[in-house]
């Protein structure tokens, strides 16, 4: 396996421009982690963690294998339609044949963002989520890109 196969390199179609993350970002209340594990060395995890103390968003976790499993308090989530509030972003911790079911999801709740974490990519299900009126992100990670635009997003919610 090349490192390109396991981790393909970003394309400039994956995600919208800046000022459209810096919005998007500045404007979300929830993340609903989806693929998110309890165990502590995924990077679902992690990033899971550092949403929780870097960011004020609320986190929800979705995972229907992960059963009554929590992280700092936060209890697990079967599906998207179990999460109790209106998600803004949904951030997608599944292999790239596993995205369409969470579109679909997406879709039904009414997300107005599907965000694809880094390595993961799937242009119909982007398409479809598109088409349903979201903003959608492909092969990216919300931390780094969060971390990156921290500034912005600031600026635009003070």
């Amino acid at each position: 396996m090349t490192i390109e196969s396991a981790c393909p390199l970003p394309l400039g179609s994956d995600a919208p421009d800046d000022d459209t993350l810096v919005d998007v970002l500045a404007r979300a209340r929830t993340v609903a982690v989806v693929g998110a594990s309890p165990n502590p060395e995924r990077t679902s995890h992690r990033i899971a963690l550092w949403l929780m103390d870097h960011t004020d968003y609320e986190i929800y976790l979705v995972n229907p294998a992960a059963g009554d499993t929590e992280i700092r308090g936060h209890a697990f989530y079967s599906s998207l339609d179990e999460v109790p509030v209106d998600v803004d972003i949904v951030d997608v911790f599944r292999r790239s044949e596993h995205v369409p079911p969470v579109v679909d999801e997406a879709i039904a709740v009414g997300a107005p963002v599907v965000w694809m974490q880094l390595g993961v990519r799937h242009p119909e299900a982007a398409h479809k989520a598109a088409a349903a009126g979201a903003t959608v992100v492909q092969n990216r990670c919300l931390k780094v890109e969060y971390a990156r635009l921290a500034d912005r997003i600031a600026a635009a919610t003070a």
